[in-house]
């Protein structure tokens, strides 16, 4: 006998990296490699009373050449990730066990570089036609 099961997920969207609305009407749909990010950093796990890990909103990605999905910036990389693509604009939840998840990807507009998840240096990135149109602003007081 098959029990249908349903869920639901709700999450405070933390999006204190974005500097304004800019380009947040135009997302793109990528897919995460969960094993090119760090836990903790870029993601969190399920727990106790978590039923779903996600991936943090803000996180700094490049596009894996060889498989087309996404995994952490890294400018020292040389697999893809090392041309910035953008940054993942809302939290992606996963269930334990995945390895790929959907996520949306903020390519253009304005951020807040002291707030992205795990660190970013703007002078590191290395202009690309393929890569994002981000303008970084400096740490802002709060």
């Amino acid at each position: 006998m098959i029990q249908p099961y349903t869920t639901s997920v709700t999450m405070t969207a933390n999006r204190d990296w974005l500097a304004s609305r800019h380009g947040t009407d135009s997302t793109e749909t990528i897919t995460l490699d969960l094993q090119k990010l760090t836990r903790d950093t870029h993601y969190v796990e399920a727990a106790a009373g978590q039923p779903h890990g996600y991936v943090r909103s803000g996180v700094p990605v490049g596009r894996i050449t060889a498989s087309g999905l996404f995994g952490a910036y890294d400018p020292a990389a040389k697999d893809g990730r090392e041309v910035f693509a953008g940054l993942v604009y809302a939290e992606a939840p996963f269930t334990p066990g995945t390895t790929k998840v959907p996520a949306a990807l903020f390519w253009h507009g304005t951020v807040k570089a002291a707030k992205i998840p795990g660190g970013i240096d703007p002078s590191k990135i290395a202009p690309s036609p393929a890569g994002a149109q981000i303008r970084f602003l400096e740490a802002v007081s709060a």
